[in-house]
């Protein structure tokens, strides 16, 4: 009885070890995600009678693309990536040992010999394919202005529908010369990017793999 018990534990016990643990679902204002808010100076207040606004002004070689933290710039989401990957191996080896029994001594009547072989044989096969295409947009806001005047961006965006949320993740560096004049940026353009799309909600929940199966499809699974 006690061996039972303790055969139980042992595949109790391995497959707790297997399991996964669930990623704690993303929640919009994070605040890795926040947007940054310019710290610039206070505006003075505007005369009254004068047409003239400092917070409309614009300079004479100057104009309205995101340059300073707390700006909003608009990325244009083109994402296509296409890969594929295909391998064969094949190993094939045998070998064959005839050994004649050396006389010493008296000769013997029979003749004697040691014979050995060996083969081995190995085969396989791998092929693998995968296609992703992302397009939109998403406005961000400039989060810090490296000394080499290239910005660093960061934003999200939320979307909620009727069996869940979907949202989209960016951050990544932008240079000032790849802004065009509608202050957007493809997002090819970026570097360094990260770009998350995902969602969560009853649609996502279907679409995910329970944990038994994620067990029986994994390395851990002995067959």
């Amino acid at each position: 009885m006690n061996t039972r018990h303790g055969t139980w534990a042992a595949v109790l016990l391995m497959l707790s070890g297997c399991t996964t643990y669930e990623l704690i679902p993303p929640e919009p204002g994070e605040d890795d995600w926040a947007p940054t808010l310019a710290q610039g100076p206070v505006q003075p207040p505007a005369r009254d009678g004068s047409a003239f606004s400092n917070r409309t002004m614009i300079a004479l070689f100057q104009d309205r693309r995101a340059f300073r933290v707390g700006d909003m710039l608009t990325v244009v989401l083109q994402e296509r990536t296409q890969s594929s990957k295909k391998a064969d191996t094949s190993l094939d080896k045998s070998s064959s040992i005839d050994i004649p029994v050396p006389l010493v001594g008296r000769k013997l009547r029979t003749n004697l010999t040691a014979e050995a072989s060996a083969d081995r044989d190995f085969s396989g096969s791998a092929s693998t394919s995968q296609q992703n295409t992302l397009s939109g947009s998403i406005t961000v806001t400039v989060a810090e202005v490296l000394p080499n005047g290239v910005l660093r961006v960061k934003g999200e965006k939320w979307i909620r529908l009727n069996q869940g949320d979907e949202y989209v993740r960016l951050q990544g560096l932008v240079r000032m010369d790849d802004i065009d004049s509608h202050n957007r940026v493809p997002s090819q353009r970026l570097g360094d990017a990260r770009i998350t799309y995902a969602g969560r909600g009853a649609l996502a929940d279907t679409n995910q793999a329970g944990w038994l199966s994620r067990f029986f499809n994994s390395s851990w699974f002995p067959l």
